[in-house]
């Protein structure tokens, strides 16, 4: 136990002492040269794995996805091309998923989510709630409803089938609005400049 104590010594005379590999305490280089040293074996390391592949920010990484797609796709009209609106959309997301209050009440058959919010929050719970209820309704044998409120929007999600109501119940209101696999093709559609609500 003593010796590990002397691991973790302080600086003694501009040198630090080392434990090799035998568990021997030696003295070793200066401080300020092993800290480069170790620097320069991570630099190389990382040289030695390639590139990132993360863009490092969610929003960034669904955008770049998307940019990569409508650049291989010959048939792209970059006239109609809005980057912003999925931009948007992203935030609409971000802010429904971290920002808004959800109450979650057991229905008969399933469940009842009041989602509630301020200022943008707000406006994407409208926007997103009521867009998404159309796009699960009638999965898995879901009956789907929602309306806007003052405060945000209620989305009720009801089945016959017992299973499906246990179902329900343990997705709540953040699984119910991830079912379903409408999401990629509606961030293209956005992306592209098209009414991807259009009926």
């Amino acid at each position: 136990m003593k010796t590990i104590g002397l691991m973790f010594a302080p600086l003694l005379a501009g040198t630090m002492l080392v434990l090799s590999a035998n568990g021997v305490l030696a003295q070793g280089s200066t401080a300020h040269q092993m800290m480069h040293g170790a620097h320069s074996d991570a630099h190389a390391a990382g040289q030695g794995g390639g590139n990132p592949s993360l863009p490092g920010q969610d929003a960034f990484g669904a955008i770049q996805e998307i940019v990569g797609i409508l650049q291989a796709d010959p048939s792209t009209d970059w006239a109609k091309v809005n980057i912003g609106a999925l931009r948007d959309h992203l935030v609409d997301m971000n802010r429904l998923a971290m920002d808004s209050a959800v109450r979650e009440n057991s229905i008969d058959g399933g469940v009842e989510a009041i989602v509630t919010g301020q200022g943008r929050t707000l406006a994407a719970i409208q926007a997103m709630v009521i867009a998404h209820a159309p796009m699960i309704d009638s999965l898995n044998g879901w009956v789907v409803k929602a309306e806007m409120t003052t405060k945000g929007a209620n989305l009720r999600v009801t089945a016959a089938d017992p299973a499906e109501i246990a179902r329900i119940r343990g997705l709540g209101f953040f699984g119910l609005m991830v079912s379903g696999s409408h999401h990629q093709p509606h961030h293209l559609g956005l992306a592209r400049g098209e009414n991807v609500h259009a009926k």
